[in-house]
């Protein structure tokens, strides 16, 4: 839709719609805590507060544009139902509105959705939902959603590109701004189709336009940094799926429009610092947040000398992490952190030489973690898949060059992605 890009002819929540909203809302959404992270705070040396939707009965913020949405439809579109595609959380906050709206509801997620976000989703909707689980993405989703939506004659709720939606998601900032007294120097929020950041954004420039906003997206999902790139929308061919809560092939044209006008910046984060950041928060807050959920927060390491010493708000945006995918985790953030490393290590094919790769190749502090190996009778040397934990990332090149010195090296994996995803 070309005419959402013109500038006198974009969507932008107003301040009223917004306060509509939050009233529409108040009897079923919580006003989640702003709450101050000491960790966070000493870290960086400033006053780092968080706005806890994690906090959230669907455990994230979703439940406010869905409410506010399917709440205001009028009663003849509610009698026919309402129909929705989402990776999770979008689903949850449907079929919690639709439980409690007494509207029957079809939710389409991917196949390869968490199990407990789609538990979830059928709890939280009871009687009043059926969920379908339909192709490998957000997107093959939505167009089997989209062809439901025709052949029965249901309304579309959609997660992010829709005005009620956007409203709904809009009020986080309004109770933000009434939670603190003190001046916003920075607000982080994350993003994936885009609803949450142009709602939020559309406020603060309102009601707080000295206040930097900057916006998070995953490394492997840069939907939007893209598209404000190009100028234009852009639909990515291939994205990377870890961070299921925030990774779309492309986001919503009003939301696009609201973000190219409002945003002062807009990074990617890897995913293997996500994933740091999700074991921190466990480790050292007791926090559990989903990979989306801790965007904002895994984004403040690119801006330590920037909000020294400042007033900063980082939206914690869901916590429907299952508990299987914490092995992932680690191993991401390992990764990263340039602690976990995997090689092809050649061993020849004698009595005693795993011994000595491990006394005269392995430092006092490595450990292996992972090792493949099969005996070949009729060759001199066998490669093995080894993978070797460090206890600092500096130990890494002294490793290297004992097994260069050795004659064990074969080949490094971590930087060969598509030998590593066949091998590990």
């Amino acid at each position: 839709m070309d005419t959402l890009l013109e500038k006198d002819k974009i969507y932008k929540p107003s301040h009223e719609a917004v306060k509509q909203a939050a009233e529409r809302i108040s009897k079923v959404v919580l006003r989640t805590p702003l709450a101050e992270s000491f960790t966070y705070s000493n870290r960086f040396q400033a006053n780092v507060l968080l706005k806890r939707e994690d906090l959230q009965q669907v455990r994230s913020y979703k439940i406010r544009g869905a409410y506010n949405k399917i709440s205001s439809l009028p009663k003849e579109q509610l009698e026919k139902g309402v129909i929705c595609a989402s990776a999770g959380n979008h689903a949850q906050g449907v079929a919690f509105a639709c439980n409690k709206l007494k509207v029957k509801g079809v939710i389409y997620m991917p196949g390869t959705t968490p199990k407990q976000k789609v538990e979830q989703t059928q709890m939280f909707g009871g009687d009043w939902v059926e969920v379908v689980l339909k192709g490998d993405t957000y997107d093959d989703s939505f167009k089997s959603a989209m062809k439901h939506m025709e052949s029965h004659g249901l309304v579309f709720i959609h997660p992010f590109d829709d005005e009620k939606v956007i409203e709904g998601q809009a009020t986080i900032a309004l109770e933000i701004l009434e939670q603190t007294d003190e001046p916003i120097d920075y607000i982080f929020a994350p993003l994936g189709g885009g609803g949450l950041l142009a709602g939020v954004s559309s406020m603060f420039k309102k009601l707080s336009p000295n206040t930097k906003i900057i916006g998070i997206e995953p490394e492997g999902a840069p939907s939007m940094k893209t598209s404000l790139k190009e100028g234009r929308v852009v639909e990515l061919d291939n994205i990377e799926r870890f961070v299921d809560g925030a990774s779309v092939q492309k986001v919503g044209t009003r939301n696009f429009a609201i973000c190219q006008e409002n945003l002062d910046e807009m990074i990617t984060v890897p995913e293997g610092k996500i994933c740091q950041t999700i074991l921190d928060l466990y480790n050292q807050d007791a926090m559990v947040v989903e990979p989306a959920g801790a965007m904002a927060l895994s984004a403040l390491d690119f801006y330590a000398e920037k909000i020294k010493g400042k007033n900063v708000v980082c939206i914690v945006s869901g916590s429907n992490n299952d508990i299987i995918r914490m092995a992932e985790i680690k191993e991401r953030a390992l990764l990263y952190s340039g602690l976990k490393h995997y090689f092809v290590v050649v061993f020849p094919q004698r009595a005693g030489a795993l011994k000595e790769f491990v006394a005269k190749v392995l430092g006092p502090n490595d450990d292996i973690t992972h090792f493949e190996y099969s005996k070949k009778h009729n060759r001199s040397n066998g490669p093995a898949v080894v993978g070797i934990e460090l206890k600092d990332p500096n130990d890494f090149e002294p490793l290297v060059d004992r097994m260069k010195r050795k004659n064990f090296y074969g080949e490094y994996l971590n930087n060969n992605p598509n030998l590593f995803q066949f091998l590990i």
